[in-house]
C-alpha cells in the first residue's frame, strides 16, 4: 500500500497499511495519529531550552524526546525516500552529511547572535527551508524542527511562535522555499512570529 509520502511499500509501516509501526501496535491510523499528537505534546512540555551550540544530533535528541515513547526509529534518520507533492527530499545516504553541513554552516555565523532583526529573519527563513528539505525523519519533522528553531529564537534573544500563521500561508511557504529557493514568503512569517524577550 502506498505511503502518503508515494513512496509504496513502506517499511516503517504495518503491511498493506499507512499506519507507521509503533511501541503501542496501534494498528488504526486516525487513532495513531491522535495519540502522537497527545504524547509529542506532553513531551514538549518537558524539554527544557537548550543554548548553544546547536547540531544534527542535537535535532535527533529532539525528535528522539518528543516520539520516542511511540517509535523505535525516533531520533534515527530515515532510510527510504520520501517526497510529498512535487517536493522530492534528500535521499537517505546524503542525510547525515548535508545535515552536519547545515548546522556547520550556522555554527560559523555563531547561530544568528547579534544580527539585526531582518538578518536575522532572512537567514533563520533560509536555514529552515533547507533544512526542511532534508526532512530527517520518517515523520514528526515539522515539530522537532519547529522546536529546534524555538530554541534558536530564544539564543538570539526573542521568543517564537507561529500561531497567527496560517497552515495555508505556512504551507504556501514552505512550497515556494523548496521549489523556487525563494525564501521571502518564510522570512515574511519570520518577522510575524519572532518577538523580543523582555
Amino acid at each position: 500500500m502506498v505511503d502518503k509520502y508515494g513512496v509504496g511499500q513502506d517499511p516503517y509501516t504495518y503491511p498493506n497499511s499507512n499506519t507507521l509501526i509503533n511501541k503501542l501496535h496501534i494498528k488504526d491510523a486516525k487513532q495513531l495519529c491522535e495519540l502522537e499528537n497527545q504524547l509529542s505534546t506532553l513531551a514538549l512540555a518537558d524539554i527544557d531550552f537548550t543554548p548553544a551550540p546547536y547540531s544534527f544530533s542535537h535535532l535527533c535528541s529532539l525528535h528522539n524526546a518528543l516520539f520516542g515513547e511511540l517509535y523505535d526509529w525516533a531520533g534515527v534518520p530515515r532510510s527510504i525516500a520520501i517526497s510529498k507533492l512535487d517536493t522530492r527530499f534528500c535521499q537517505p545516504e546524503f542525510i547525515v552529511r548535508e545535515a552536519n553541513k547545515l548546522f556547520s554552516q550556522i555554527q560559523k555565523k555563531r547561530f544568528f547572535e547579534k544580527l539585526d532583526f531582518d538578518c536575522l529573519c532572512t537567514e533563520m527563513a533560509e536555514f529552515y527551508i533547507e533544512l526542511n528539505m532534508i526532512h530527517p525523519f520518517r515523520e514528526g519533522n515539522g515539530r522537532a524542527q519547529r522546536l529546534l528553531f524555538e530554541h534558536l529564537a530564544i539564543h538570539c534573544g526573542y521568543n517564537l511562535s507561529f500561531e497567527t500563521i496560517s497552515k495555508e500561508q505556512w504551507i504556501e511557504a514552505n512550497i515556494i522555499g523548496c521549489l523556487n529557493c525563494d525564501y521571502s514568503p518564510m522570512k515574511d512569517i519570520f518577522i510575524c512570529s519572532l518577538s523580543p524577550i523582555e
